[in-house]
């Protein structure tokens, strides 16, 4: 009997099945297609008005009906409201990145600073992530230089300590912080712990917008210190003058009349999309970062809008103001949504005059001028893989490029490492690192070690996307190495039933030349590219940073390994005591070796826990 191919039914046609099993409730619906890949996302104030526009034939926009004609199934989930639908809605998109949805995709925590609140001498510190630590933090900074740059002002002006609490108790004179004035020693009773915390309310005081009442005072405290003929007092209060102005100036925008908001700034063109934040936090300006949400291009500017600002605050808390370049599609929706996130009102406003106003078309500026630089590089991006495939005689344009590459010290702390080049630059997002694992593996087994990360990388492929329908699966593989080496990985592509996917082996050439690289390929003659071929330089660069992010993986195990001692091991010793007891025997092995007596001498070690330590150390020897 002949196999018959079954043609899974798609379009308005199969939607409009769906009407009759739907009420008017508010929720979420999938729609998707014949592999149950998820295509779109919405919500819907009624489910069965909102499915009801997708059933008709026409009156759509292209992507909309595209969208439509491969629609197999549709799934749904109702809710009680619509905000409820709203924030499922944009957590869904989050999780499952549908093709037709407007995707936000890079989406990175922001750093804090933390005064911290448990300590008699508080640290200020860069934070990122769960605010689980006690005291008090302000934020976001839109980046870590604009962070640092405020910390490393605020050092100045306000002489408070960076140091981990075991460096603060371990010191037995100032640091070199103290000695270039970015730091009062308290560690080493340099200041009263009353003038300290009046550093630390000062501090606060400037993060929470309170510097210019702040300012006026260190200049009377300054010039009451001339009068007194206390000169060295008057130089340092100027000093910490001079730096609070430095932060401000170094900010740019420090508006008046906005002092806590989100500045958003929408600019579309050429099917691409630029949306660029500025954060403003105590009247002043904490940075601006800009994203490129994946759009088709015939979204209105509305629906980008919503569909950023609903997915940009999913996981995090927005500001008391936002202050937008385009009007939102559901204004009221989204308000209760944000608003009801942090239990207080969040305006939402399309400022048409004065400095509000202002502040957004210098955010749409930088939008444009972001996104025609973005335009330019993913040009250059497009001809450099057209090059790509002519150079190499390939059947397509590599969309996907990925470079692999070990590190390693004789064998010691070997790890693998894959980066992804493709349309828009490097992908860092789809980089990826490999603890080598194989026991068998003799050290400094190159070979090996490139085959266990191509089996684990081909393997997890060829079970996540067998069809190489994802985009996941690279249309060029470039491997460190000459003719030994692609025969090898060539080999390995064979016995995974891989062995279509081009491949380039780039070896140094002549005397390991920078420029002088020699290309092989499986059953064709070892090539060179011109040494001033953009392709030649394309590649290096791709090698490069294959390497640079091999050596930092191998060096980040290395120092983590470093970090491990045999006291890790040991019941009811932890981080405290495992410093304590290094601090006082001097290492690990010393502490194996110490006597009972000894080990109850230290400080913070009861006598249970040196008889357990003792116990551990005589029976592991």
């Amino acid at each position: 009997m002949n196999d018959e191919i079954i043609k899974i039914p798609t379009g308005y046609e199969v939607i409009q099945g769906y009407l009759r099993t739907l009420d008017s409730s508010p929720g979420v619906y999938r729609m998707l297609d014949s592999q149950a890949r998820v295509l779109y996302v919405g919500k819907a104030r009624s489910l069965k008005n909102r499915v009801s526009n997708y059933a008709r034939p026409s009156g759509h926009s292209a992507r909309i009906a595209t969208m439509i004609s491969h629609t197999a199934s549709m799934m749904f989930l109702t809710t009680n409201t619509e905000t409820e639908a709203l924030l499922l809605e944009q957590n869904l998109i989050k999780q499952l990145k549908p093709k037709y949805n407007v995707l936000l995709r890079d989406d990175k925590s922001f750093p804090n600073i933390l005064i911290s609140g448990d300590h008699d001498f508080p640290r200020i510190e860069k934070h990122r992530g769960a605010k689980r630590k006690k005291g008090n933090y302000y934020g976001p900074f839109a980046s870590a230089g604009a962070v640092n740059r405020t910390l490393n002002t605020l050092q100045r002006a306000f002489l408070l300590r960076n140091c981990s609490d075991s460096e603060y108790e371990a010191r037995t004179r100032p640091c070199l912080q103290y000695q270039i004035k970015r730091c009062a020693a308290p560690c080493v009773g340099k200041v009263k712990k009353n003038d300290y915390e009046h550093l630390v309310k000062d501090a606060e005081r400037f993060l929470t917008g309170k510097s210019t009442e702040m300012q006026a005072s260190l200049a009377a405290q300054m010039q009451q210190a001339s009068d007194g003929m206390e000169f060295e007092r008057a130089a340092a209060l100027r000093d910490r003058i001079k730096a609070l102005t430095q932060v401000q100036t170094s900010q740019g925008i420090n508006p008046r009349g906005v002092n806590e908001a989100d500045v958003i700034a929408l600019h579309t063109a050429g099917g691409q999309a630029c949306v660029q934040v500025f954060f403003i936090r105590a009247n002043q300006n904490w940075g601006n970062r800009d994203y490129y949400p994946r759009v088709s291009g015939d979204e209105g500017a509305s629906e980008v809008m919503q569909a950023f600002v609903g997915q940009f605050y999913s996981d995090r808390d927005p500001p008391r103001m936002l202050l937008l370049s385009h009007g939102l599609d559901d204004k009221d929706l989204v308000t209760a949504a944000l608003s009801g996130k942090i239990d207080r009102k969040v305006e939402i406003i399309v400022p048409q005059r004065g400095e509000k106003a202002e502040l957004v078309s210098g955010a749409a500026r930088n939008a444009r001028e972001s996104l025609g630089r973005k335009m330019s590089e993913t040009a250059t991006q497009g001809r450099l893989l057209r090059g790509l495939k002519e150079a190499f005689d390939l059947v397509e344009v590599p969309q996907r490029i990925e470079v692999y590459d070990n590190s390693h010290i004789q064998g010691a702390f070997a790890v693998g490492a894959m980066i992804v080049a493709g349309p828009e630059g490097f992908d860092k997002n789809q980089y990826r690192k490999f603890n080598i694992q194989g026991d068998d593996l003799t050290p400094g087994d190159d070979f090996g070690m490139m085959k266990e990360v191509l089996m684990r990388r081909f393997k997890r492929l060829l079970k996540e996307d067998p069809k190489r329908e994802l985009g996941t699966w690279p249309g060029l593989l470039l491997i460190d190495g000459g003719a030994g080496q692609v025969s090898a990985v060539r080999a390995i592509m064979e016995e995974l039933g891989v062995g279509d996917v081009p491949m380039v082996g780039v070896a140094k050439g002549v005397d390991r030349d920078h420029g002088k690289e020699e290309f092989y390929r499986t059953g064709k003659p070892v090539m060179a590219l011109q040494r001033n071929d953009p392709i030649l330089y394309f590649v290096q660069r791709m090698r490069d940073e294959a390497h640079r992010f091999a050596i930092g993986t191998h060096r980040a195990k290395r120092s983590k390994a470093i970090g491990v001692t045999p006291l890790d091991d040991v019941p009811g010793v932890g981080a405290a005591r495992k410093r304590a007891l290094l601090q006082h025997f001097g290492s690990a092995k010393a502490v194996g070796r110490a006597a009972l007596g000894d080990l109850k001498a230290v400080d913070g070690i009861s006598g249970n826990i040196a008889e357990t330590i003792y116990g551990y150390f005589n029976e592991k020897g």
